[in-house]
């Protein structure tokens, strides 16, 4: 086995250093991630991140984007990370900012995909 290092994470058998960079918008890749929502949106995905055990490395909200580098526990899978952060945030975001309930929709704050990509030891060039 390779030698552990202070990312490593491990059950019995298992030694396991699962992180993603993901980068997610808006509907329609509209330029609102600002002011009290941008302060807003961090906590909220930040709250929901620990509620579910993950870590957020590093997080950037853009006017029209966030990147999020995360540490997902090997039992969670991506997509069903996403689909917890994206829908729940969204349900949480529609009943703080009900306007937006106007402009995107009832429930649906966010875009239907995402981009991912595994980071190992390029982490630095991130």
């Amino acid at each position: 086995m390779s030698k552990q290092t202070e990312d490593d994470s491990s059950l019995a058998y298992t030694r396991w250093s699962c992180k993603y960079h993901i980068v997610f918008c808006p509907k329609y890749r509209c330029k609102i991630i600002y002011g009290e929502l941008r302060v807003d949106v961090g906590k909220i995905l930040r709250r929901l991140c620990e509620l579910e055990d993950i870590e957020i490395v590093e997080a950037h909200e853009i006017l029209d984007h966030i990147h999020i580098f995360v540490r997902i526990p090997l039992k969670m899978s991506v997509v069903s990370f996403m689909g917890y952060l994206k829908g729940k945030s969204a349900v949480i975001i529609h009943e703080r900012y009900v306007n937006l309930k106007y402009n995107y929709g009832n429930r649906s704050f966010w875009t239907r995909g995402y981009y991912v990509s595994t980071v190992g030891l390029n982490q630095k060039t991130i």
